[in-house]
């Protein structure tokens, strides 16, 4: 609906809009920068957990521009539109599917078509710079644990399959190759998910717990692009 909203041009000519995700190309720009603390390391592997796929067309974009990175994982969940289609050169979008990643959950990524820009439309110039991983909930879950009851580590969900995704690339990448895995949220956003796996309670951060004890502002709507245009008008004149 969102991106329904950006090509209705009628709409446009009396609410000005602009999104906080990775639609926006504003999101990705300062990205590009953090991925330069990277030029300490050799020619690492980057995996990066993957849904609208913003994060990873920012590294795309840092390697364009010089960084030294050996190829990028696209690390999903059971969302895998792209995983799929560098395996088999076909790009189906499809309906998202719940998992415990849930930022992740994006059956037709945003960022896929300035991916394929980026090379010119060639799944194999893409395949030179990126590989595909998915994994299931199952799996995300069980190394949560594994990484906590091993290195004392907390992950979140999205972390998790960055770590699998990292690992599973290394494997196949000779004796001397670094990789490197981005942890994309903190894991007291999913409390839910991660107490279970480690078995013990999960710290708020400060900011998080201040910011739970506000009062909440929402406002219903249904999933109907005619009520989200009727919202946004009306804010626009309220």
């Amino acid at each position: 609906m969102v991106k329904t909203a950006f090509a209705d041009n009628d709409l446009r000519k009396h609410v000005w809009l602009t999104p906080a995700n990775s639609i926006n190309v504003g999101r990705l720009l300062p990205q590009v920068f953090y991925y330069f603390q990277l030029l300490k390391l050799n020619d690492p592997l980057v995996s990066v957990p993957s849904g609208n796929f913003g994060n990873l067309t920012a590294g795309l974009i840092a390697k364009r521009i010089g960084l030294p990175v050996r190829r990028f994982v696209a690390a999903t969940n059971v969302n895998d539109a792209v995983p799929h289609y560098l395996v088999t050169g076909h790009y189906q979008p499809r309906e998202s599917v719940r998992t415990v990643a849930n930022a992740m959950d994006v059956g037709a990524p945003s960022n896929f078509e300035r991916m394929q820009a980026m090379y010119g439309g060639s799944v194999e110039a893409l395949r030179q710079d990126v590989a595909g991983a998915s994994y299931t909930d199952a799996q995300v879950v069980q190394a949560i644990g594994d990484v906590y009851r091993r290195h004392g580590y907390l992950l979140d969900p999205h972390g998790a399959i960055g770590w699998l995704a990292i690992n599973d690339a290394l494997t196949t990448a000779g004796p001397k190759a670094q990789g490197v895995f981005l942890a994309t949220a903190h894991p007291a956003k999913f409390r839910e998910v991660v107490e279970p796996a480690v078995g013990i309670p999960v710290s708020l951060p400060p900011a998080l717990a201040a910011a739970l004890e506000r009062p909440r502002t929402s406002h219903p709507l249904a999933a109907d692009y005619a009520a989200l245009r009727s919202l946004l008008e009306t804010a626009q004149t309220s």
